[in-house]
């Protein structure tokens, strides 16, 4: 099963030669997905009405729904910088993550919500409308707060994670090609 990627109207998706998207993926009109960026099985990006970044050494983990709303009715894309780190199972609506942010499993942002870099939404956390989690901090919760400061060397997991990622993309890559052709 190859991922599905298509565009919708004049809205075509530009993923980097170097980015890995595992079968089962689909991605649809305005969405980039940038160099050595993963975006994992069973993941949904649609970007009919606005548009989805993935940025260079980020991953998008298995799962995951990105979507955004039309700027017509309020809606801002969806911006994940570098090496950002999207656990299993998110959602994400019209959010920002930035360089180096971490989104725990199963964690929902929506509009206009944002995860500083060197910030950690926690697993299971449901970040509302214009939160912003700040740089040193972990929110938890439904809704997130503030659940404590990030103990020392915290704020670099999603670096940490996104260059395994990057290595474990290219393990599945190989894997895929092999299974293809044998």
């Amino acid at each position: 099963m190859k991922p599905l990627i298509f565009s919708i109207g004049d809205k075509t998706p530009k993923i980097h030669e170097t980015a890995f998207i595992a079968p089962g993926v689909v991605i649809a009109g305005d969405v980039e997905v940038h160099e050595n960026a993963s975006v994992w099985y069973g993941s949904v990006l649609r970007g009919d009405s606005n548009k989805i970044v993935v940025g260079k050494g980020s991953n998008i983990q298995d799962g995951t729904v990105i979507h955004v709303d039309e700027p017509h009715l309020g809606g801002v894309p969806t911006l994940i910088g570098e090496n950002a780190l999207i656990g299993h199972k998110c959602m994400l609506h019209g959010a920002t993550v930035e360089d180096g942010g971490f989104v725990g499993m199963c964690a929902t942002m929506l509009d206009g919500s944002i995860v500083k870099t060197g910030a950690m939404l926690a697993a299971g956390a449901f970040l509302a409308p214009k939160k912003i989690v700040p740089a040193g901090e972990m929110w938890a919760g439904m809704p997130a707060r503030k659940f404590r400061d990030l103990k020392e060397n915290e704020d670099k997991f999603a670096l940490l994670g996104s260059a395994h990622y990057v290595e474990e993309a290219k393990a599945h890559r190989e894997a895929l090609a092999a299974h293809e052709s044998g």
